[in-house]
């Protein structure tokens, strides 16, 4: 079984291979916020498991065993924010930092019994999608909420990030998963967004807010 540490690189790895399938020392050791050295170290490390391709001066490749034990890791964390939310009623703002720390439990038979519990569910509480526990990820077809022209009518299913700074936002404002959402205006100057959410009181977004939506 992989170590915390090993876990965390490997997630780090996947996301960032979502985001640009060439990885580059410097982009993991910014995301970790470890020096290269040590980055590089652990890439030896992780190479040696069969998780990584890893060539002096190349960007860094995950091989499939890499990224199916990296989505596993993240099939845990995803179910245990569910459940955290769904059963225990934690806040969708609180479940992030808990989930960080149950994910490194090594029982199958715990997340099993979670996903069980929660009746199989296909996504998190921010609308991300669960692996299944072959570690294949559902692919999304949701746009952004700056990409619905003025006069759009959509509906709030996922976050593309979902920072305690934006969930609490969105707290305040009555924002929420299943939220439905009219775009009325898309201000010239800074290309922030007028809303009407569930037909209320029209809200003015910024932009960086409406990227981080996923609406269909």
């Amino acid at each position: 079984m992989p170590t915390t540490a090993k876990e965390d690189y490997l997630k780090a790895l996947y996301f960032l291979d979502r985001e640009n399938s060439r990885i580059s020392m410097t982009d993991l050791s910014n995301k970790l916020a470890v020096s290269k050295p040590t980055a590089n170290n652990m890439i030896k490390n992780l190479e040696e498991h069969g998780w990584v391709i890893y060539r002096k001066y190349q960007p860094v490749e995950l091989t499939e065993a890499g990224r199916k034990m990296a989505a596993l890791i993240i099939r845990k964390h995803r179910l245990t924010e569910m459940f955290l939310h769904e059963v225990m009623g934690f806040g969708w703002e609180e479940v992030h930092e808990i989930a960080e720390q149950i994910e490194h439990i090594h029982s199958e038979k715990l997340f099993t019994r979670m996903d069980e519990m929660l009746n199989y569910p296909a996504s998190d509480p921010h609308g991300s999608p669960i692996p299944d526990k072959q570690g294949n990820i559902p692919e999304q077809q949701y746009q952004t909420l700056v990409d619905v022209p003025v006069g759009g009518k959509v509906r709030l299913c996922a976050l593309g990030a979902s920072s305690a700074n934006l969930l609490h936002y969105l707290n305040r404002n009555q924002i929420q998963l299943g939220t439905s959402i009219e775009i009325l205006k898309i201000e010239p100057f800074d290309h922030s967004l007028l809303i009407s959410c569930d037909d209320k009181t029209p809200l003015m977004i910024s932009r960086k807010v409406g990227e981080s939506l996923l609406v269909e």
